[in-house]
């Protein structure tokens, strides 16, 4: 049986094999800095309980001593819990961006305070310097632990702001303290935030003066912008800042060349459009008040024509009521003589009546006297005879009343003779008001297709003097007829504007949008053209 092949592996390159031994310190270094990091914030705890419960018992013995009284276990706290909260908002301060310094210098005042009320719980600070540096030193071990942790917290905040520090280290202040006091003015003056920063360009600007001087003999005899880096220095610029700023003020200088020539040629645009505007407005106006004369002008003469026409009509009523007036002058003096006649017509017959009684009584009494001295039986025709008078009597009366109906039928006829004559003048003049009216309607549309004509010519001309293209008089006449439909472009057809303007259908649909624009622009016509538009 034969025995299994070997697999064989690729050898590792180069890279792999630095990457290896490059990660194995860096993983190393990563674990100690853990074990280290637990190791400060366990120990760093454990000193700080044990400091703060020391202080706690000396300043609390300290505080029964002094007679604080129950106020004894509240007073350590105050004292020690202090310091922390002056530095935690010292803190927070800094990391909002405004420090107070004040805040610092009080806990450190704690600071000496608990540390001194620590060594004074020993008895006398001279009687036991033993004891007074034991119980000294138990507070150290607690303040120690917070500047620890506000060290921590300030440098992780500055690394955070894209500073490392805020001064002038202190073995600087040692070794060059004239130098680094000007760093330091110079730092603080112009807000330069950190001190690397603060060195690198004292370097820089060092480095400068010294090539200054080899390329010139002395720092003197160079240019005036050469010289800048070197007298910008106290303002906290860099040397390349420093070169920087005839360049800037130059593109400044140019910036403002431009701007001034774009503003002078907008006033010059805007002087244009302005000059354009009132040349435009001058001519609508124009135009505007010939129109207004026209139409005045017209107005005029219709209301003159229909004054006069009123006039004529109003003679015209006089006449025709000064006929009917006679006519019915002349029928009231008919029909009182038609009424005389009958009353003398009546009157000669009841004359006659009365005088066929007065015969008939006559012979009545004749009869009586003479049969006065007859018998009984002529007593009986006199009464017959007195029947007789009485019968004649209510035919007196009969032919009276027949008088007064058929005076009441005369009379009725007359009136609806009258009533009949009147109806036929009023439909008479109703006719000849009519007729005057159609006439007064036909003038005015006549005139009114006159003024519309005349209104149209003259906005043909202000258009021809605004040399408007025939497009653009397309336009506005289709904006003038979307007016005089009510303002709406769905209104006015398509096919009604290329009938109108001779185009076809596309075409139409063209400047039926075009004149929507016009109109949403603010275009208006008159009234004239509108009457123009809307009987197009």
């Amino acid at each position: 049986m034969a025995a299994p092949a070997a697999v064989s592996t690729p050898p590792a390159t180069a890279s792999e094999t630095r990457k290896a031994a490059s990660t194995t310190p860096a993983d190393s270094a990563a674990k100690l800095m853990l074990a280290l990091t637990i190791l400060a914030a366990v120990g760093g705890t454990v000193l700080a309980g044990i400091g703060f419960t020391g202080s706690y018992s000396a300043l609390a013995a300290l505080g029964f001593k002094h007679g604080f009284g129950r106020f004894s276990y509240v007073f350590p706290v105050g004292v020690d819990a202090g310091i922390v909260a002056l530095l935690a908002m010292d803190l927070h301060l800094i990391r909002r961006g405004t420090p107070w310094p004040l805040l610092r210098v009080l806990a450190h005042g704690f600071t000496v305070a608990t540390i001194y009320f620590n060594a004074a719980s020993a008895g006398p600070l001279l009687a036991d310097p033993t004891g007074t540096a034991m119980h000294a030193v138990i507070p150290v071990m607690f303040i120690a632990s917070v500047e620890a942790g506000r060290r921590l917290v300030v440098r992780i905040t500055r690394i955070e702001a894209g500073r490392q520090s805020d001064g002038v280290p202190l073995h600087r202040w040692l070794l060059a303290p004239n130098r680094s006091w000007r760093m330091y003015r110079r730092m603080r003056l112009n807000g330069i935030p950190s001190y690397a920063r603060a060195v690198e360009l004292e370097r820089d600007l060092l480095v400068y003066g010294v090539l200054l001087e080899r390329d010139h003999g002395n720092i003197e005899s160079a240019p005036a912008d050469l010289r800048l880096p070197l007298a910008m220095a106290r303002f906290g610029l860099s040397v390349d800042e420093a070169l920087a700023l005839p360049m800037q003020a130059e593109q400044a200088a140019r910036l403002r060349d431009e701007c001034r020539e774009e503003f002078e040629a907008g006033v010059l645009a805007r002087a244009e459009g302005r000059a354009a505007a009132a040349a435009i407005s001058q001519l609508r106006t124009a135009g505007t008040v010939e129109a207004a004369r026209h139409e005045v002008g017209a107005d005029t003469a219709a209301a003159q024509a229909f004054a006069q026409a009123r006039t004529l009509a109003a003679g015209r009523e006089a006449a025709a009521a000064e006929r009917l007036g006679h006519a019915e002058e002349e029928l009231k003096a008919a029909a009182a003589e038609q009424e005389a006649a009958d009353a003398r017509k009546q009157a000669a017959e009841t004359d006659q009546a009365a005088a066929e009684t007065e015969k008939a009584a006559a012979e009545t009494r004749r009869a009586v006297a003479e049969t006065e001295r007859q018998s009984a039986a002529e007593e009986k025709a006199k009464a017959q005879d007195e029947e007789d008078i009485q019968a004649a009597r209510l035919s007196a009366a009969e032919m009276a009343k027949r008088s007064a109906e058929t005076e009441e039928a005369t009379a009725e006829a007359r009136k609806r003779t009258a009533e009949a004559d009147r109806d036929a003048a009023i439909a008479r003049g109703d006719q000849a008001t009519a007729d005057e009216a159609a006439a007064q309607s036909l003038a005015r549309a006549t005139e009114a297709r006159e003024r519309a004509a005349e209104a149209e010519r003259r906005a043909v001309e202000a258009e021809d003097e605004a040399k408007l293209t025939p497009a653009a008089r397309a336009t506005r006449r289709v904006a003038r007829m979307i007016l005089a439909q009510g303002g709406s472009p769905e209104a006015v057809s398509l096919q009604t504007i290329a009938d109108l303007l001779d185009v076809s259908i596309a075409t139409a649909s063209g400047r039926r949008t075009e004149a929507a624009e016009l109109l949403a622009a603010g275009y208006r016509a008159t009234h004239s053209q509108l009457t123009v538009a809307h009987t197009a």
